[in-house]
């Protein structure tokens, strides 16, 4: 099995159900009505139009352009399009998201093995096709919006960074920003996750590298006025010093992973980064210039969003990050309520019960501030009844006015579960970098769109370590019938406004 079993198994659901959407479905639907004529002005290379109302940059249209003028001559040759700017139709336009559909399962299993290389490969591959049909990714592959190819460049662009090639990380991260300038925080994710993890000798000799530290932290101290306990240390032997350091290194992690200080593992943090402060400075630079170059852009604009800047002003919107804890919680429902995973929440309740009582108010309390002062109805979420999110926010949310905040201990037992299984795998710092990101991206965001969701679920998933077979396999299982569920609704169960001519449909 492998990569190229999952592009495979990826392309046999693709192709055919993509060929029913447009069947179905022929005409550009919601917001495909500004992305495809905007991609259809560049098949004609007229890239100074621009339709006011688009509020991403242009990368998607790029991307296409690219992959129209790959089809063109084979389309030529066939006599299927007699020119360049009749080949950019919807389908074809779709179909780059098809593609890309299939880069991100392949891009998934990548990062997988990357991150787990003791894992085998049909495991990796089981659980890379499980998350291709992630429904809020699954459903956007068969449309033409920018979700899919924000998701493969930001995929793209972690899996350099794990391999440690910065400069390409770094350019596929402004390729990322050029599609969806959101994904600015993202780069800024990766790029932190890649010095929490920096190591540049540690891949070709481990105790290379903690002796170096070792020697330069003892320098360090020696340059600031150094003491006794300094100069002792200087006058032992360099391979037992050597061998002490590399004995309390390993010590103090193994320490770190059963439950160390969270303030002595943000020291070590940037203890280290300050020994390597210069080799940092050179591999991570690439991303500096990326995030230099964004503000420039914001300056320049004015604005982060391109077009219809007062539909989506900035707002605090702190409930959007309970949201997502909420809705992610539900789609790895699986992982929740496996037999080993209960014991292991109520032990490490018992355990510091004090403490945990304490973490849960202060949880409560932030959560029902968030829920009662910044939670946000916009217009767009009141009055298109196309969406999930209208018949959840009325029929669900304010079905009456106590459920807001009826739902708050289950927003926090969300967040409470996401940083466990996250802790497993990734240091504490990590951690708190991947909370930063999602409320770095989510709280400015007033509108609720559950697509939204999808980059900080797939970070959440591919860094879970999850092993539970039985629990993917029904993860896979309950992805499909919401797929199914949601793409019948779609395609068989058009409705009428009657205020608007067209057939409406329902979707995320």
């Amino acid at each position: 099995m492998g990569r190229i079993a999952v592009a495979v198994i990826v392309s046999s659901w693709i192709i055919p159900i993509s060929i029913l959407v447009n069947r179905f479905v022929p005409d550009p639907y919601m917001d495909e009505i500004f992305h495809v004529p905007q991609a259809q002005q560049y098949c004609k290379g007229n890239f100074t139009s621009w339709d006011p109302m688009i509020t991403t940059p242009p990368g998607l249209y790029c991307i296409s352009l690219a992959y129209v003028a790959y089809l063109f001559p084979g389309m030529f040759c066939m006599q299927a399009v007699s020119s360049f700017s009749g080949t950019c139709s919807s389908a074809i336009l779709r179909s780059t998201n098809a593609i890309l559909g299939v880069i991100c399962s392949v891009l998934v299993y990548e990062i997988i093995t990357q991150l787990r290389p003791a894992l085998d490969e049909r495991k990796a591959t089981i659980y890379a096709v499980v998350l291709a049909l992630y429904p809020l990714h699954w459903f956007f592959t068969f449309l033409y919006y920018t979700d899919v190819a924000s998701l493969a460049a930001v995929l793209a662009m972690y899996l350099g960074c794990l391999k440690r090639n910065y400069i390409l990380s770094a350019l596929l991260g402004s390729l990322a920003v050029f599609i969806r300038q959101t994904n600015i925080i993202w780069v800024l994710f990766v790029a932190s996750s890649g010095v929490i993890d920096y190591s540049p000798v540690r891949k070709n000799n481990p105790q290379l590298h903690v002796s170096d530290l070792s020697i330069r932290k003892d320098k360090q101290l020696a340059s600031n006025g150094g003491n006794t306990g300094v100069s002792k240390l200087r006058k032992r032997r360099p391979g037992k010093a050597v061998d002490n350091i590399s004995h309390s290194t390993q010590r103090s992690s193994t320490s770190a992973k059963c439950s160390s200080g969270f303030i002595e593992e943000i020291q070590d943090t940037f203890l280290t980064a300050w020994l390597l402060k210069w080799e940092l400075l050179v591999s991570f630079s690439p991303f500096f210039l990326v995030l230099v170059a964004f503000v420039a852009f914001v300056c320049w604009n004015g604005s982060i969003v391109l077009g219809a800047k007062e539909a989506h002003a900035v707002s605090p919107h702190f409930a959007q990050l309970l949201y997502f804890s909420l809705v992610s919680t539900l789609f790895v429902a699986p992982f929740q309520f496996t037999l080993p995973y209960a014991p292991v929440v109520v032990q490490s309740f018992r355990k510091s019960r004090l403490r945990s009582c304490f973490q849960w108010f202060i949880a409560l309390m932030v959560g029902f501030l968030s829920v009662h002062f910044f939670s946000v109805a916009h217009p767009y979420l009141l009055a298109d009844n196309r969406h999930y999110t209208f018949y959840i926010w009325r029929k669900v949310i304010n079905a009456h006015w106590s459920t807001k905040y009826l739902l708050v201990p289950f927003y926090v037992y969300s967040w409470f579960s996401i940083v466990s299984i996250l802790a497993k795998a990734q240091k504490k710092v990590w951690v708190l970098a991947y909370f930063l990101a999602c409320a770095a991206v989510l709280i400015p965001t007033p509108l609720i769109e559950f697509r939204y969701y999808t980059i900080p679920f797939f970070f959440l998933i591919l860094n879970s370590h999850t092993d539970d077979y039985k629990s993917w396999l029904l993860m896979g299982i309950l992805y499909i019938a919401v797929n199914i569920f949601t793409m019948f609704m779609f395609l068989s169960r058009p409705f009428s406004w009657n205020h608007e001519s067209g057939i409406q449909r329902f979707i995320w």
